[in-house]
């Protein structure tokens, strides 16, 4: 497979409507339903990674593990079929994911620096890897 660039992959992503259209609506969907994952993000205690993942901010009970496990396997199956669908990896699909969805944060909360500290969404944009276009 050609080497697929995030650049050009969120290009693609964005002309073909499925990252406003699609992935992240259908993620943020499935999340906004579970209230354990809505009261554990609004307490900063999981947030946004760079990968297109969910992380944990501080040690999380069992309860949230699993919660935030499921969400992590059902963005993965997403990223793996939008991926396929516009010939790039899953890993390209997820990061570019990820910087959409870091974007997304609201001011209070937390999402994952190009350096891997947890931040605290302020009022201006996050701090976003440079791979981000």
């Amino acid at each position: 497979m050609a080497k697929f660039s995030v650049r050009k992959c969120m290009m693609t992503l964005a002309a073909s409507g499925l990252v406003l259209g699609g992935l992240v609506p259908a993620v943020a969907y499935g999340q906004a339903r579970d209230p354990a994952y809505a009261a554990a993000r609004a307490a900063g205690q999981v947030g946004e990674k760079m990968d297109g993942y969910l992380g944990y901010v501080t040690p999380p009970a069992a309860t949230l593990r699993a919660v935030v496990e499921d969400i992590n396997i059902k963005r993965k199956a997403v990223y793996a079929d939008k991926a396929q669908a516009n010939k790039a990896t899953v890993e390209e699909y997820a990061l570019t994911s990820g910087c959409l969805l870091i974007g997304q944060t609201k001011p209070g909360e937390k999402y994952q620096a190009p350096d891997g500290s947890w931040q605290t969404r302020g009022d201006g944009p996050p701090m976003r890897d440079s791979r981000c276009p």
